[in-house]
């Protein structure tokens, strides 16, 4: 069963010649945390596969959703309105335990590639695990984070977060399919600045409450303040930065140079993707998004996940990427069937979540196994030298 072979024989030649590229223009990443995480590494003994702290690191931020997942299922812990008071507010310790574990998360996604670099470990394995787990981990972040706020109060709402989310994911995707087009990754200035904001969110709730964050500047509520903040990074910095380098790629003929039809093949499937799940949201004759936030952005979050990491696949074995990802045929039956028996619809958004994390799992195992045996590698330990 997790034999299965998802990558072909070109995309596996693909990898052999896979040369990493990436630009880091942040003054934030290059003087402050490049520079810590340099040190932070030389702690790290050489014995450890860099595999181990991606690994590891994507586990402190599934941990951070499971804890919330326990404590605020329904994301009203921090609504003081008395027709939810049946939830209390989410501990003080969890947030600090939260806030420990995202910046060991960020920390150790930061000296992964320092420690394969220190290790002569280096290859397309590791990013491939690397950006496959931060795939995922763009949905997580998020789903925590909007604990802080809440849905109620000084807050936003969930169809209104469903949107924030969607952004999110969009600002990744982007960034990959960017790099698809340009064979170069470009780092964005915001990744390392919302980390940590995160960080100092998590530790500002845990000393003072998630009371701290009632109040509103110029009529706006913390909450949306940052919605806004969240669209503002994405529309001013993020989506500009790669449409511009994708530009720029064509202009000098630096990129691949595709045309038209092949250049925007990778958003057929997030744009199908988009439209069948907002179409659900809108229309779902139990109000879905209200009734279950957490499970239904936990399926657009593992979707996503699995629909990023082949375009990922693609865009490092250079490789034409696929046309629509099959796990959105589930999810259209699934809706169908939802518009036609609507008492079934909490049964088929349950069915369809552990279907895709079941999926994306699978996908995932299967691929770094047959990258390993490819390369005659192992994924999670450092191959003796003598062999």
């Amino acid at each position: 069963m997790l034999e299965k072979r998802y990558l072909n024989s070109e995309q596996l030649l693909g990898f052999e010649n896979y040369k990493y590229s990436a630009q880091d223009t942040s003054p934030l990443s290059n003087y402050v945390m490049h520079p810590f995480w340099n040190t932070v590494v030389q702690i790290c003994p050489k014995w450890v596969a860099p595999n181990v702290l991606t690994f590891v690191g994507f586990l402190f931020t599934v941990a951070n959703f499971m804890l919330l997942s326990i404590y605020d299922y329904y994301f009203f812990s921090s609504s003081d309105d008395p027709a939810v008071k049946q939830y209390p507010p989410v501990p003080n310790w969890v947030w600090l335990v939260c806030a420990f574990n995202h910046f060991m998360a960020h920390t150790l996604d930061g000296i992964d590639g320092k420690q394969a670099r220190r290790t002569g470990t280096s290859g397309p394995l590791g990013e491939l695990f690397d950006h496959g787990l931060d795939s995922w981990t763009t949905f997580f972040i998020p789903a925590c984070i909007w604990s802080v706020f809440g849905r109620l109060d000084y807050s936003i709402g969930p169809l209104r977060f469903y949107f924030v989310l969607w952004n999110v994911l969009t600002c990744f995707y982007t960034s990959h399919w960017e790099k698809y087009l340009t064979k170069i990754l470009f780092l964005p200035w915001g990744y390392d600045i919302s980390q940590v904001i995160i960080f100092i969110i998590y530790i500002v709730t845990g000393v003072w409450g998630q009371g701290i964050w009632k109040f509103e500047v110029f009529g706006i509520p913390s909450g949306a303040m940052f919605e806004i903040l969240m669209y503002a990074g994405s529309l001013a910095s993020s989506l500009p930065m790669s449409f511009w380098n994708i530009y720029k790629s064509y202009r000098d003929g630096s990129g691949k140079m595709l045309g038209v039809q092949e250049a925007i093949r990778p958003l057929v499937t997030p744009l199908v993707f988009f439209a069948i799940t907002t179409g659900w949201v809108v229309y779902s004759p139990n109000d879905i998004i209200n009734y279950d936030p957490r499970a239904l952005v936990f399926l657009v979050g593992s979707i996503f996940a699995n629909m990023n990491c082949r375009l990922i696949v693609s865009q490092m074995s250079n490789t034409r990427c696929e046309l629509v990802n099959w796990l959105l045929i589930p999810l259209s039956i699934g809706v169908a069937i939802i518009a036609a028996a609507p008492s079934l619809e909490i049964i088929i958004l349950i069915i369809l979540s552990v279907i895709a994390c079941l999926a994306h799992i699978h996908y995932g195992v299967c691929v770094v196994r047959q990258m390993c045996d490819h390369f005659r590698i192992k994924c999670f330990t450092i191959k003796d030298r003598g062999d």
